[in-house]
């Protein structure tokens, strides 16, 4: 039956940026569909793991600072020590720092491209060679932005950011499909979470936003569910290298 390919019933899936916003969603959504999940933040993710066990879903925190790569190894570590294997990546934490591009620093410059670009390759980098390991294939999904395919309005090293993780998106599909393991991003819409605050408290920005959403609303992480769950499932094995817009029409516009 089709619904059984959406079913991630003994797989294991590892979420960062898990304590909040789309990415809490996201884990949540995992968890419903069966996975048993590991969450990657810097803080606390008490609030993510409470909902996912109010479903008797399974999770594990990991606290890790995804502004470099140094702890990479001990995530996977952690969550094989754990639940022995790995078949499922969702990179979703990032990071925007918003300013006029004249006055954009190298040191704001750096942590932002280290933290949504850097560390997304070498997450995924390790993660390919676990799931090559187990002879098993895997999921990577990244999360994307309209700012993948805008300019925006100063955000300079985040649309740059997001633009690469498109493009990386379609290499890494293009080394690794081959190896049953499958690369694909989401790209959220404008989304009602931390990261929109600034924007959703400026009513003249808020409303010119709104006015292009053909939807009419601002997204939410419940919007987010549908697509991670097909992208980490077997419903999607023979999707490599796209990016899929969760935008409420935003790019249709």
């Amino acid at each position: 039956m089709i619904l059984d390919d959406f079913k991630l019933d003994g797989k294991v899936a590892v979420v960062t940026g898990a304590n909040t916003g789309l990415g809490q969603g996201m884990c949540v959504a995992l968890a419903q569909a069966g996975a048993k999940v590991a969450g990657v933040a810097r803080r606390s993710c008490d609030e993510t793991k409470a909902l996912i066990e109010e479903n008797n879903g399974e999770f594990l925190e990991v606290i890790a600072d995804l502004g470099t790569t140094e702890h990479i190894d001990r995530i996977i570590k952690e969550v094989k020590d754990k639940y022995g294997r790995v078949d499922i990546l969702v990179n979703n934490a990032g990071i925007i720092l918003r300013e006029d591009a004249v006055d954009v620093s190298e040191e704001n410059w750096g942590k932002v491209i280290d933290i949504n670009l850097n560390v997304v390759f070498f997450l995924s980098q390790a993660f390919a060679k676990e799931f090559e390991k187990q002879q098993s294939g895997g999921k990577i999904i990244n999360v994307a932005s309209m700012l993948s395919y805008q300019g925006g309005i100063r955000v300079p090293s985040y649309t740059a950011s997001k633009s690469a993780i498109l493009g990386l998106t379609r290499a890494l599909a293009n080394e690794w499909a081959a190896k049953s393991i499958n690369v694909n991003a989401i790209a959220p819409g404008y989304m009602a979470t931390n990261n929109t605050n600034q924007l959703r408290k400026d009513a003249d920005r808020s409303e010119a936003i709104l006015d292009r959403i053909p939807a009419g609303r601002w997204g939410t992480p419940e919007d987010m569910k549908g697509a991670v769950v097909f992208l980490a499932s077997k419903a999607s094995d023979y999707v490599n290298g796209f990016t899929i817009a969760v935008d409420g029409g935003w790019l249709a516009r």
